[in-house]
């Protein structure tokens, strides 16, 4: 691949891409090996009445995320400050000994505290995505990012099922001790792997929070990406807690149901992985801004007639589609936030948007829960389909009135 014209600071960035992809991707690994087996540690831990191991599963789950969003605004800041290099480091140490200090864990509550602690300390992924947007040239930023994003997908598919072996082969607590294993390779290989040649900005001279804003080419159509990062989430997660109540509701009682559920649950993000390269180099081609209009527009078809099917398989067909689609979403935000913004606020900007993804993490599955509570299962499709509907609206008036914004400078 070619670095002509290509800044001196971005002429190692292939070799960053890989080096990144293989931190996220141990980072998503990282993340989900723990979760198949989250509740019973969880019982392990005293919580044995089943409404209150309900709650605190949930809680515990969230809560991550919860500190993620909070978190990630002042991450974002140091590393436009400091560079991204060092915030992948601290990201990748801090998650290894706070999952070190989980597996010797002897209550709920020293559960929980660690748990809001990886949130605070994570942000391996938006860092990672500012670090490669900001070397790569702009006409491979698609592509790149698109390429990126498939580490921590990936790593996400594989991880549950190799921390279910591991719980069965070697008990709850060794599986905590082995994730901080790999988390540690991972500060490993960006430490001696990952090349950033980064001019330190000192804090006098760092924008404010507005100036931030006042900074970017296009704020407002800045912020629509932020709410499209969130909505992205919310539409991924709303489903999340009744896929398994849903699809029994579809197939009956039958024996394999953890597995089919397991399965129709993970075919998205197959479709992603084999999606999301493709589609982002098809962005930088036409536009990244097409690619988005079009794909939550995919979404919304594709939404809607999971509230009509009749079996699991076309539940999983569909749920693939949607993957696909879904593949191409986060690259093309994360593409058009760096066209709009510079390299010096690069940071600050990708973390505000890790902090809207955290809060559709956090609000989605809550929605999914209200929605069939009150109105059945099919009706949750309806309503995430009616959000993304709105989304993609909101999207095409925020991109067409910076287009007619920039034909008026002109």
């Amino acid at each position: 691949m070619a670095t002509t014209d290509v800044p001196l600071s971005s002429i190692h960035w292939q070799k960053n891409l890989f080096v990144a992809w293989c931190g996220c991707f141990l980072t998503g690994v990282a993340f989900s090996l723990v979760m198949p087996f989250l509740p019973l540690y969880v019982e392990l831990l005293g919580v044995t009445n089943p409404e209150s191991l309900n709650l605190w599963s949930g809680l515990v789950f969230s809560i991550t995320f919860l500190f993620s969003a909070i978190a990630s605004p002042f991450w974002g800041g140091l590393a436009d400050r400091k560079g991204r290099k060092i915030m992948l480091l601290r990201s990748a140490l801090g998650m290894a000994i706070v999952m070190l200090l989980m597996g010797m864990a002897t209550s709920i509550w020293q559960f929980l505290a660690l748990r809001a602690l990886l949130g605070l300390l994570g942000g391996f992924v938006p860092n990672a995505n500012a670090l490669i947007a900001t070397q790569v040239p702009r006409t491979k930023s698609g592509w790149a990012l698109g390429w990126l994003s498939t580490g921590a997908v990936s790593g996400a598919l594989i991880g549950p099922l190799i921390g279910g072996l591991l719980a069965d082969s070697f008990g709850l607590r060794p599986v905590f001790f082995i994730t901080a294993t790999v988390l540690f390779i991972c500060f490993i290989m960006t430490l001696f792997s990952i090349r950033e040649e980064f001019i330190p900005v000192k804090k006098k001279d760092m924008l404010h929070v507005r100036q931030v804003f006042i900074s970017l080419k296009s704020p407002k159509l800045v912020l629509s990406l932020f709410v499209t990062t969130m909505i992205i989430q919310v539409a991924t997660g709303s489903i999340a807690p009744i896929l398994t109540l849903y699809v029994r509701d579809l197939a009956g009682n039958i024996q394999n149901l953890a597995f089919v559920s397991g399965l129709i649950a993970s075919v998205p993000g197959v479709a992603a992985l084999i999606s999301a390269p493709g589609l982002g180099k098809l962005g930088d081609r036409i536009g990244p801004e097409r690619i988005l209009i079009a794909m939550l527009i995919v979404s919304v078809l594709l939404l809607l007639p999971m509230s009509l099917v009749q079996n699991p398989l076309q539940l999983g067909i569909l749920r693939f589609l949607l993957g696909a689609a879904d593949g191409a979403l986060l690259p093309a935000v994360q593409t058009l936030l760096i066209y709009n913004a510079s390299n010096q606020v690069a940071g600050r900007i990708f973390s505000y948007n890790q902090s809207f993804r955290d809060i559709g993490n956090v609000t989605g599955p809550l929605m999914g829960a209200v929605v069939s509570a009150h109105w059945g299962y099919r009706t949750v499709f309806v309503v995430t389909a009616c959000v993304v509907a709105f989304n993609a609206l909101y999207s095409w008036l925020s991109l067409r009135n910076r287009r007619s914004y920039l034909e008026e400078l002109d």
